[in-house]
């Protein structure tokens, strides 16, 4: 099997699966018990946010651990506008960002907040100038991923932290989830206020992620209860998930430092090859995440193509993994302006450390294989 779907999960790494077994197995304890094994159980709590505070070059107490990406975005700006609406009721976003952040801000249009959707060009980005043309008196919050789920495209988060800097009423949040490990992000002195990461996305587990939340900001809870995680997120603590999200952050960033130069040739391989094949259009842009493909074969159903491809031992999607079933016209294709044939045709190819250049090569002679023969037969 070629796995090519690392945008939607990744494999867990076997360091990580142990370190969740380990703690399941022998500190199962609740770590608000007063009992010694509790007292050891938040120990190993209090271990794993300082590595993890370590790595990200954070404070301890600016890490909140929640359940992965979508609780972290639903958090970080449910969390804001909720804590400050006496501030101010406007929120700007983009109309490409992941489901959990763009329906996240229509549910809090139906509450009377207002949002403003900056457009992207052709390369998916949004303009700094219209960014700034949107901040209002009202606005307490940007929310700007900082890549693309489903094309890849980076966004110029060093740029926009700098206008929010000189705005103080401001809160910053960045869904960080596909860009951890490949594509570097500096939380200290950036302007950001919230970041959300993920588990799942970078060989953890699934159910496990953070949010970094910035020292003197201001959450209202989605969940009231116990207090734990700063009286930010109330619940028993996930411990082993915990732990084994440290694990998976610590191996990223050691393959980051030593294979992204590795990853970024096989991404150039795979676009160069993806570019001589007729009648298949990139979406992705030349200047895009290292480990994002995304292309349109007009004519194909994409489920058609995903089907025959997963026959054939090779796995690839379509649109994010949270919408990929509904087979409808891609919200962020079309935002880029890409024609509607071209929007309802696109697949995802998305590559992992993990990934070899044999796989891609076999990838690349089996697609055209494979889309040869489906239009044959629609011929």
């Amino acid at each position: 099997m070629i796995y090519l779907d690392n945008s939607a999960t990744t494999k867990p790494n076997l360091d990580v699966l142990n370190s969740f077994y380990q703690v399941s197995e022998n500190f199962f304890g609740n770590p608000s018990s007063i009992h010694a094994l509790g007292a050891k159980v938040e120990q190993l709590q209090l271990r794993a946010r300082e590595q993890i505070s370590g790595l990200l070059q954070i404070n301890p107490n600016e890490v909140v651990f929640t359940s992965g990406g979508t609780e972290g975005n639903n958090l970080a700006i449910k969390g804001i506008a909720l804590q400050h609406q006496k501030r101010g009721n406007h929120i700007i976003t983009s109309s490409i960002e992941h489901p959990s952040v763009y329906e996240t801000c229509k549910s809090l249009e139906t509450l009377g907040f207002k949002v403003t959707y900056l457009p992207v060009n052709k390369q998916g980005l949004i303009k700094i100038n219209e960014l700034e043309q949107a901040i209002t008196d009202e606005t307490i919050l940007i929310s700007i991923m900082h890549v693309n789920n489903e094309m890849g495209a980076i966004q110029p988060i060093s740029e926009i932290g700098k206008i929010v800097s000189k705005h103080p009423k401001i809160f910053f949040h960045v869904d960080a989830v596909q860009a951890l490990g490949k594509v570097p992000l500096h939380l200290e002195n950036s302007g950001i206020d919230l970041c959300t990461l993920s588990g799942h996305k970078i060989h953890g587990l699934k159910g496990t992620g953070m949010v970094f939340v910035k020292n003197g900001t201001t959450l209202f809870p989605l969940f009231h209860g116990g207090n734990q995680e700063f009286n930010i997120r109330s619940g028993t603590e996930n411990v082993a998930g915990n732990v084994s999200f440290s694990r998976a952050l610590r191996l990223i960033k050691e393959q980051e430092q030593s294979k992204l130069q590795s990853l970024e040739q096989l991404h150039s391989t795979l676009y160069s090859g993806l570019e001589n094949m007729d009648k298949v259009y990139i979406n992705t842009p030349n200047k895009s995440a290292p480990h994002i493909m995304n292309v349109s074969v007009p004519g194909l159903k994409p489920e058609t193509v995903i089907h025959a491809l997963y026959e054939k031992g090779i796995i690839i999607s379509t649109q994010s993994a949270c919408s990929s079933k509904q087979f409808e016209k891609s919200r962020v294709l079309s935002a880029c302006g890409v024609s509607d044939e071209r929007a309802t045709s696109g697949l995802r190819i998305s590559l992992s450390y993990e990934t070899t250049k044999d796989e891609i090569h076999t990838f690349l002679r089996i697609f055209e294989q494979t889309i040869t023969q489906l239009k044959e037969i629609l011929e």
